[in-house]
């Protein structure tokens, strides 16, 4: 697959980024815009230079470094003076230690939530797009865009607005209302196509190679292989938050499984440039029911997953045709995790534990990753005197109709001491 035409041919300059490499055949090819592999169509990912050395000095330079993902610009695709340009600057959001919940889960090896709503658009997205608006820079690009489920739909629109590009995003178009609001506030143009995500993803597909498409950076379509590395940033921050050690256990949302891929291939890099003790950890994907494909190839003991009709509340993560589907599959397997499901009322039921027990606000991605992980210790899956990270990707506020439903006021009463005291709340 050729290289599409940008409107420049600039010096190429993505710090230690060396070549694309197939995941597959391992062919290698130079750095450019593609995604997939011209000998066996496999999908492409950054091949590096990584810094050789002291371990110790890596570890000082990234402690001295933003309290952004920039701090790990020697490990990532990006020019050396990236904290110095336009940018939101997302990542090192806060890793909490999540007793209560962990009580209620019967966790006893150390239980925390990783807790990405705290970015600037309020959802992990903001790392990968970070990661592709600097690629897009490098290849001359002029207008951003992508399909998205909502979340990334308002990353891109924010990332361009801050880096000075135009944003043509392209989402469903029976999203949740409050992600629609926030990818359109931007100024960039929010195109809703009828259709789900999958419809979407074949309609940017055929646009980047049209005319039409030229001098677009779709960030999760011809600059994929770059967007995917900002999920390495959660492996990074979750191994030096805890002390530069890796957790015993992961449990990560699946839409595309890019992520958990991503962060399995951070926990590596870490491991092989010695920031971390080489020893044993598992990764467990966390799915709808309604969008479960990987959860029911797993189950079945299959290494091909069959597409699904999405049909859940956890619209961010309806990809019913999930790309890195099959690496999720290697990956559970090799290290010991599992791919696991849970329905709409679990969801929502979970959604409430963590805000009742840790005071966050989970969008239903993050329902998904506690409801699951309540599964997964049930079934004897998921060991709880081990340490154990959960993800939550997103914020609550972008997902409200889900749990407006059953969320609401206690009691509503006269402004008077006795209808409190009727009601039954002076304890």
């Amino acid at each position: 697959m050729a290289a599409q035409t940008v409107a420049t041919t600039p010096t190429v300059d993505l710090g230690p980024a060396a070549a694309l490499s197939c995941r597959e055949c391992k062919e290698r090819f130079p750095l450019g815009p593609i995604f997939a592999c011209e000998s066996c169509f496999g999908p492409l990912e950054i091949a590096y230079d990584l810094p050789a050395g002291d371990p110790e000095a890596l570890r000082a330079r990234i402690e001295a470094g933003p309290n952004s993902i920039w701090r790990y610009a020697p490990l990532l695709p990006v020019p050396a003076d990236v904290a110095r340009k336009p940018s939101l600057n997302p990542g090192f959001t806060k890793l909490v230690k999540a007793d209560n919940l962990a009580r209620e889960l019967g966790v006893t090896g150390g239980l925390y939530v990783k807790d990405d709503s705290g970015n600037p658009t309020h959802s992990f997205k903001d790392r990968v797009v970070a990661i592709a608006v600097e690629a897009a820079r490098a290849f001359g690009f002029t207008t951003l865009s992508c399909s998205s489920t909502g979340n990334l739909a308002g990353a891109v629109g924010a990332a361009a607005a801050r880096a000075g590009f135009r944003s043509c995003v392209f989402i469903p178009h029976d999203l949740e209302q409050g992600k629609v609001v926030m990818a359109a506030v931007y100024g960039g143009e929010l195109v809703g196509i009828e259709g789900n995500y999958d419809d979407v993803n074949r309609f940017c597909s055929e646009l980047i190679g049209d005319p039409l498409g030229e001098g677009w950076g779709f960030v999760n379509v011809n600059l994929r292989p770059y967007y995917g590395e900002g999920s390495k940033t959660l492996a990074y921050e979750i191994c030096e938050q805890l002390g530069w050690r890796l957790p015993d256990q992961i449990v990560v949302p699946i839409a595309s499984g890019s992520q958990l891929t991503k962060i399995d291939k951070g926990l590596q890099e870490l491991i092989a440039l010695g920031l971390v003790e080489d020893r044993p950890y598992k990764i467990f994907g966390a799915q709808a029911e309604g969008c479960s494909p990987v959860s029911v190839a797993f189950k079945g003991g299959h290494d091909v997953v069959r597409p699904q009709k999405p049909d859940t509340i956890a619209k961010s993560l309806a990809i019913g045709n999930p790309a890195d589907g099959p690496y999720v599959l290697d990956i559970a397997r090799r290290t010991g995790g599992a791919v696991e499901d849970v329905d709409d009322a679990q969801i929502v039921e979970a959604i409430k534990l963590l805000a009742r027990t840790e005071g966050i606000f989970a969008e239903t991605a993050g329902g998904v990753t506690v409801g699951v992980t309540r599964k997964l210790i049930e079934a004897g899956l998921l060991d709880p005197a081990l340490s154990t990270v959960v993800l939550n990707t997103g914020d609550g506020l972008k997902t409200l109709d889900a749990v407006a439903p059953t969320t609401g006021p206690t009691a509503t009463i006269r402004p008077s001491l006795d209808a409190f005291r009727d009601a039954g709340l002076a304890h």
